[in-house]
């Protein structure tokens, strides 16, 4: 083994449906806004659900020249302008760094979906020759890290995680050991998704996943709610800057917090299904304790994976009490996803970025739409207002189809 660095967040970026950029995301997740409306972009007739978490006001164009926007899938579009974001917020697009050892790590659970139903209609339609030369390279989820190094000659390590919803999270976890191992000394690193569409919601519904209360848009997300329905498909991007302290030190950057341990599990159980006595999920989180040096009573604040659906919530309180004991009633449990919906494979990036500036801001944002307690979901959740209270260490969980589960550990740097 290498030497161990230490391994500290030093730029945000975030494309959401509560805002496009840090700032506007952090005060909306603190007063509690939903970003959840009628879907306005294609006709939903015939469809269960009519409603998602859209981002709204994005323009490509405010981060790609028109001849590249119209290259990329809007997943790509998204994990770009994030990227670029936590790249300009770190201050790294002007410092002199030696960009041999700058890597990036951007995930998709998904990858191109509005590209590949454009291009499969043209295919049908009019012939294989109407296919466009950038539909492949439009497609895959890999795209985002490539396109990122080009802009910016970045030569270290560069790939994708796919791993459902826990996609971002692993890419986070596993830039977070790269760079603690020395073998770079700054990875640009998240998620994003964009699959709002007819095909992605039609899919989800043929399984029952997603909320169908499309009169009460904005109360339609609602975790660990006891008339929770299904979760709401939302979109966006994440990215973090994650960087070895001496390298931060050095360049003299500002350091929002400090990632100190992960931990990744798998269920072994179903292919969508988690384990009902969430035994995976808090195998995770204790590997992440452990991994960080970090006891559970430390533990101040836990941003859940919190879905909104019956089984995963459920679950989740299972896990979170089997690894706290009694000490789970005392800690502040809150979904981000109450508000922006499910990202999907962006997810785990943009709640460790609501993780992060927890830490950094000692205030919690809440879960909103808690009205009517669960008998099995009993913990305290932050219910409808944010709180201030010192939050000195935070997990957040990610946990995806397949039995994925990931936890990452944050802890206010000093």
């Amino acid at each position: 083994m290498a030497e161990n660095h230490r391994v500290v967040v030093t730029g945000l970026g975030v494309v959401s449906p509560v805002g496009n950029s840090v700032e506007e995301f952090w005060a909306n997740l603190q007063a509690g806004k939903s970003g959840v409306g009628p879907i306005t972009r294609w006709d939903t007739t015939g469809h269960d659900t009519k409603i998602a978490a859209e981002v709204k006001d994005f323009d490509a164009t405010q981060f790609l020249d028109r001849k590249e926007a119209r290259r990329m899938d809007r997943f790509c579009h998204y994990g770009v302008a994030a990227a670029k974001m936590a790249i300009e917020d770190s201050g790294l697009d002007k410092a002199d760094v030696d960009k041999e050892r700058v890597g990036v790590l951007m995930a998709s659970g998904i990858g191109g979906m509005e590209t590949f139903a454009r291009e499969i209609k043209k295919l049908f339609d009019y012939g294989p020759n109407r296919v466009s030369p950038f539909f492949i390279p439009m497609l895959i989820a890999d795209i985002v890290p490539g396109h990122v190094s080009i802009m910016y000659g970045f030569k270290g390590p560069n790939y994708s995680t796919i791993s459902a919803c826990a996609s971002s999270s692993h890419a986070i976890g596993d830039a977070m050991r790269i760079v603690q191992r020395g073998e770079a000394d700054v990875m640009v690193t998240g998620g994003s998704e964009a699959v709002i569409l007819p095909m992605g919601i039609a899919g989800f519904n043929a399984m029952h996943a997603l909320s169908t209360r499309n009169d009460e848009p904005e109360r339609a997300s609602r975790p660990f709610d006891a008339q929770r329905d299904g979760f709401v498909m939302g979109e966006g991007a994440g990215a973090l800057i994650l960087e070895s302290l001496e390298h931060a030190q050095a360049r003299g950057a500002k350091i929002y917090a400090e990632l100190v341990g992960v931990g990744f599990t798998a269920d072994a159980y179903h292919i969508t299904a988690p384990v009902p006595d969430g035994s995976g999920a808090a195998l995770a989180m204790r590997r992440a304790l452990q991994d960080a040096g970090v006891a559970p009573e430390e533990v101040d604040y836990i941003n859940a994976h919190g879905t909104s659906t019956p089984y995963n919530d459920r679950m989740e309180t299972k896990a979170i009490k089997s690894v706290f004991g009694e000490r789970a009633y005392e800690i502040a449990v809150s979904s981000t996803k109450s508000m922006v919906g499910h990202l999907l494979g962006a997810s785990g990036a943009v709640e460790e970025i609501a993780t992060v500036l927890t830490v950094a801001n000692d205030v919690i944002h809440p879960t909103i739409n808690y009205e009517e307690k669960d008998p099995e979901c009993d913990l305290y959740y932050v219910p409808n207002e944010s709180i201030q209270r010192q939050v000195r260490v935070a997990i957040s969980n990610s946990f995806g189809f397949g039995g994925h589960n990931v936890c990452l550990v944050t802890r206010k740097f000093e």
